[in-house]
């Protein structure tokens, strides 16, 4: 992609060297995937000229008529997709769709129950230097010591000790099944609400490789990217009961205008996620992701709860003597990008980790699998036995753009 047409031959190099990084590595970070060209097309479009505060029908300003049909329309196909009762498309991200669930909800200092941060839960679900452990008491829920899944027990005492207003479930790092009917009779059996993030695992919510949440959440919400595969935003899906109370908390509550153009983006996205191939591309990127696990597994790699059940899985690296920081940077330089990541009590600081997180959306999206899912499990592991040899990072680097060029991402 090149933007010297438009006289800005900085930024045009930029995203035109940014296009080569993007097809000569191969990207194993859990959260990030390939847009399609509509989807870009899209956040792209005339519409981001439109300021459209407020809501379909009932703008601040004129000159509406056309994005509400827009707004109405991605609305609608998330209904579809999701079978949600009501849906705000407006959140410009996840986290602001998860701090106007907790403004509809919730008073400031009121109890809420998370995930920990540190064993795969998310800034937003009630830690200290987020607006969610500093507006609200927070409470943290880990995982079983042993198998580092959930422990529903732990959780339903903490619940009954703390008596939170809202319970969250979801994870940013936690790669087994979760299951939301279980956090909805923990949440009901003390009368709190139940928000479930599904940033993460939307994707496989939608097409039913994962259990949905809707039917047993209050709240749900999500990214439009990730596994959804659409443009960078978020979105939140709650019970119509608590529907006015959503949508003033995101306008007016937290945000002015919205952007119309990754609306529309949004709806792109949805619509490709209602075609039958969509659940195909999922179950690819389950398979991919079991198979790079199940591969380490066989080079001697410990996978936290030892293995997956949805786009990512977490590699705990101590038995390596490396660190996750350095697995990062060593892996980059061989074109692999993945992200560090704590494992669960991880006795290193959060900022070096003793693990690196792997998904697989990505790499799905461009046509790879399973061959090529063994292959770069023995490039990981030849990268991290020799993370301090830049030739043979080099040599690495080397093989996969040369796999990279059979699979471009945009031809």
């Amino acid at each position: 992609m090149s933007l010297e047409i438009y006289m800005d031959t900085d930024i045009a190099t930029l995203i035109d060297r940014e296009s080569e990084r993007i097809e000569t590595t191969i990207d194993l970070i859990a959260s990030e995937n390939y847009a399609s060209p509509a989807v870009m097309a899209a956040t792209g479009s005339v519409l981001t000229n439109k300021y459209a505060e407020g809501y379909p029908g009932k703008r601040y300003y004129a000159g509406c008529t056309i994005v509400d049909e827009v707004e109405r329309l991605a609305i609608d196909r998330c209904k579809q997709l999701f079978g949600a009762e009501h849906v705000n498309i407006q959140p410009h991200a996840g986290s602001q769709a998860n701090m106007a669930v907790y403004f509809a909800s919730l008073k400031p200092g009121d109890t809420i129950l998370g995930m920990s941060l540190s064993e795969g839960g998310h800034l937003t679900h009630g830690h200290k230097v987020n607006f969610s452990g500093s507006l609200y008491n927070s409470v943290s829920y880990t995982v079983d010591k042993e198998t580092n899944l959930l422990d529903y027990d732990q959780i339903a005492q903490l619940a009954e000790q703390h008596k939170p207003k809202l319970i969250i479930a979801g994870a940013s790092a936690y790669s087994r099944t979760i299951d939301f009917a279980k956090f909805a009779k923990i949440a009901k059996d003390v009368d709190a609400l139940f928000l479930a993030d599904i940033a993460h695992i939307a994707g496989l919510v939608a097409v039913g490789l994962h259990p949905t949440p809707i039917g047993h959440a209050s709240f749900v919400t999500s990214t439009t990217h990730k596994t959804l595969r659409g443009p960078r935003g978020g979105l939140i899906m709650c019970q119509e009961a608590f529907a006015q109370e959503v949508d003033r908390a995101i306008m007016p509550g937290i945000q002015g205008g919205p952007f119309m153009q990754v609306i529309a983006a949004k709806a792109v996205a949805f619509h490709e996620a209602l075609q039958p191939g969509f659940k195909s591309y999922q179950q690819h990127v389950l398979d991919n992701a079991q198979m790079i696990a199940r591969e380490l597994i066989k080079l001697d790699y410990t996978i936290v709860t030892g293995g997956t059940d949805n786009h990512l899985f977490i590699v705990d690296l101590r038995n390596k003597n490396i660190t996750g920081r350095a697995a990062e940077l060593a892996l980059e330089k061989a074109r692999i990008v993945v992200s560090r990541s704590g494992i669960p009590f991880d006795p290193e600081k959060p900022w070096v980790t003793s693990g690196i997180r792997i998904g697989t959306p990505a790499v799905s999206t461009r046509g790879m699998y399973q061959d090529e899912m063994i292959q770069i499990a023995h490039w990981i592991d030849e990268a991290l036995m020799h993370h301090t040899n830049e030739q043979k990072l080099a040599t690495i680097g080397a093989a996969v753009n040369n796999l990279c060029r059979k699979f471009p991402v945009y031809a």
